[in-house]
Formats: structure tokens, C-alpha cells, sequence
């Protein structure tokens, strides 16, 4: 069983240029013998959302957290933001979003495990 929280906003700050970061978080993981609510993902989504960094940073850090406290199967975590020293100063691409993802445990081990995890974000219809 995957268990995957998608849509969680994020909003952080870019340590290049201080300005903001907003997007979506989609975290998974495969349960082994400890669970948590799921608003807990949520949480950790803000709390390293809450730091100056970069958006490869922050998506490592929420997926190795996740892995150390739950010790799953696997975690997944891909972001999708948009960055707005892209669409505000520079170059002024608007529309311009940037995608990270950290797999780990069977998502990274398991194509099958990992392609299911990302059709289902992509497909917005987790319950399938």
C-alpha cells in the first residue's frame, strides 16, 4: 500500500535571490511498521519550507526525514513550484515551474513501485 498526501502547498524562499518559492509538494511513502496521521506530512512540508534554501534542498531533506522517523519501505517526494526570481525579475518567464523529485527505498529500487506513485500524482485520482 503507497499512502500519498498530493497538493501540499509550499511556500519558502530561495537563499540565491531571498525571494519566494510557491508550489506543491506531493509526498508518499510505504509503510513498514510505524505510521503517522497525515497531516504530519503536511507538517514537515512546512517546516522545512520555513528555511532559506534551495528547492533541491528542501525535497532531500522532507524525503530523509521521513525516512529516518518512519523508517518505510520507501518515500517519495517530487515539488513543483515556480520561482519567482523567474517570473518577477530576469528573464520574466511567468509560466516557468521547477520540478524535484528525492525517491528512496522501493520507489527508487522498484520502477513499477515509482511509476505508480507518479501516475497517481499525476493523475490526481490517488484512490485508484
Amino acid at each position: 500500500m503507497i499512502l500519498i498526501v498530493r497538493n501540499i502547498r509550499v511556500e519558502s524562499h530561495c537563499e540565491h535571490h531571498m525571494v519566494p518559492i510557491v508550489g506543491v509538494a506531493h509526498v508518499g511513502y510505504i509503510p513498514n511498521k510505524r505510521v503517522v496521521g497525515i497531516s504530519k506530512l503536511a507538517r514537515v512540508v512546512d517546516i522545512f519550507g520555513k528555511r532559506l534554501q534551495t528547492q533541491e534542498t528542501m525535497t532531500a531533506q522532507i524525503a530523509d526525514t521521513i525516512e529516518r522517523v518512519l523508517q518505510p519501505r520507501g518515500v517519495a517526494v517530487v515539488i513543483d513550484a515556480a520561482h519567482e526570481c523567474m517570473s518577477t525579475r530576469g528573464i520574466h518567464k511567468t509560466e516557468a515551474s521547477t520540478v524535484t523529485s528525492r525517491m528512496l527505498g522501493l520507489f527508487k529500487a522498484d520502477p513499477k513501485t515509482r511509476a505508480e506513485f507518479m501516475n497517481l500524482i499525476a493523475s490526481g485520482n490517488a484512490s485508484s
